[in-house]
């Protein structure tokens, strides 16, 4: 562990730095698995919320676009006998009714979707790294931690698999 000391500055993943900095500085493995997990889970739940939001925005863009269409509507049967505010009030109703679905099913639901499926690729990413930085703090042998950490990736190559097909 003290070798890994060196190399902290030139780790990138801030997850992998902060575990085995905390590796080096707290000598009760459950209370390092217990840091860690806590800040792994934390970084779930703020990514789930973040999806959430752009979930409940698509959710409500469709009414925006349909509120644009009944107050283009009414700007129609308002002024019915002029035939060019007529056309102009309905390309009102129907372009607002556009722009809500594009923006739901175009921007916010996707969006929503590519956060989660982000946040679920770094919890497996983070949680191969709590196991490698216990094994590290437990002094396992290289080709031990190697066997524990194969799985994670194992995993990833057949989502990438399935993604692919």
């Amino acid at each position: 562990m003290a070798a890994l000391e060196l190399l902290l500055p030139k780790i990138e993943n801030g997850f992998l730095r902060k575990g085995l900095q905390l590796g080096l500085e707290i000598a009760d493995r459950a209370e390092l698995r217990t840091i860690l997990e806590t800040e792994l889970r934390m970084a779930e739940r703020q990514g789930e919320a973040d999806a959430k939001t752009l979930e409940v925005a698509g959710g409500f863009a469709p009414t925006v676009g349909i509120i644009g269409t009944v107050v283009g509507l009414i700007d129609v049967l308002r002024n019915f006998s002029n035939l060019q505010i007529v056309g102009h009030g309905i390309g009102i109703a129907f372009v607002s009714t556009i722009y809500g679905l594009a923006l739901a099913n175009l921007i916010l639901l996707p969006a929503a979707h590519r956060i989660r499926a982000r946040v679920a690729e770094n919890f497996e990413t983070q949680e191969m790294i709590l196991e490698g930085v216990l094994a590290t703090v437990d002094s396992v042998h290289p080709s031990l931690i190697r066997m524990r950490l194969e799985p994670f990736t194992r995993q990833s190559g057949r989502e990438a698999q399935s993604q692919n097909a």
